[in-house]
C-alpha cells in the first residue's frame, strides 16, 4: 500500500504571490516608449494582456512586433522591471496563507515565468522559500506559455504530488491553460495582470478576488 498523496498548490509568482502591478506597468510603458507606443493604464493592460506576450503587443500595435522590436522591448522591459521591483512586496496575507496550508499537512510549490536566476534569491530574501517543495522560474526565452513548464514541474514532483489533487493558483488565463495541460485544477485571482471579465472567459475555472478565497477553493477542488 502506497501512502496517499495529499492536496498540492502550484503558486504563480508575478501578480499572485508577489504584488508587482506597478513595476509591470512602469516597465511595460518604458518598453512601449522604445517603439513610439503611447503609455497604457493598468485597466487597459488588465483588459488586453495575454500570453504569448508578442500577441499582447499585437493588440496594441495592430500588428505583431518584428523580431528586432520584440527583442528590444523585452530587454527594456526586464531592465526597468528589475529597477522597480525593489519597491514591491508580497501580496497581503501571503506569509500566513503559505504557513497555514503547510501546517494543515498539504504541500505547495512555485512555478513562474519570471527568470529562474532572479526568482530564487527574491523568494529566499522574502523569507518564504521553506514553504515550497520546489521553486522554479523560467529558463530559456521569455514571453511564452507556461503549459510545457507545468508538465515538467509536476513530473519533477512525481511521487509526492499527483496532478489530480493539484491546484494551480495564478492571475492569468494562461495559468488555467497550463493546469489543464498538466491534468490539474486551477483557480484564478483578480489581483494581478487580468481583469475579472477576461478571467471569467475561462470556462469551468473559479475566479476569486483574494488569495484566501483561492486557498479555500483549492481545498475544495483537491479534496
Amino acid at each position: 500500500m502506497g501512502t496517499e498523496v495529499g492536496a498540492h498548490i502550484v503558486w504563480d509568482w508575478n501578480g499572485t504571490l508577489f504584488h508587482d502591478n506597478d513595476a509591470i506597468i512602469g516597465a511595460t510603458n518604458a518598453a512601449f516608449a522604445e517603439i513610439g507606443l503611447a503609455p497604457i493604464t493598468l485597466e487597459r493592460y488588465r483588459a488586453l494582456y495575454c500570453v504569448p506576450v508578442p500577441k499582447f503587443y499585437e493588440r496594441l500595435l495592430g500588428r505583431l512586433p518584428t523580431d528586432a522590436e520584440w527583442e528590444l522591448m523585452d530587454g527594456v522591459f526586464h531592465r526597468h522591471y528589475t529597477e522597480r521591483r525593489v519597491r514591491c512586496a508580497l501580496t497581503e496575507g501571503v506569509t500566513d496563507l503559505l504557513a497555514g496550508w503547510r501546517s494543515a499537512g498539504h504541500s505547495q510549490s512555485l512555478l513562474s515565468m519570471y527568470g529562474h536566476d532572479e526568482l530564487v534569491p527574491l523568494v529566499r530574501d522574502l523569507g518564504i522559500e521553506a514553504h515550497f517543495l520546489r521553486v522554479e522560474g523560467r529558463t530559456g526565452p521569455s514571453g511564452g506559455s507556461k503549459a510545457a513548464h507545468m508538465v515538467r514541474h509536476l513530473a519533477a514532483l512525481a511521487g509526492s504530488v499527483e496532478a489530480a489533487r493539484t491546484v494551480v493558483i495564478g492571475d492569468a488565463a494562461d495559468d488555467a491553460v497550463a493546469a489543464r495541460h498538466a491534468g490539474a485544477h486551477a483557480v484564478l485571482y483578480t489581483g494581478g495582470s487580468h481583469s475579472r471579465a477576461s478571467l471569467e472567459g475561462v470556462e469551468g475555472v473559479p475566479v476569486v478576488d483574494t488569495l484566501a478565497e483561492a486557498v479555500d477553493e483549492a481545498r475544495r477542488l483537491a479534496a
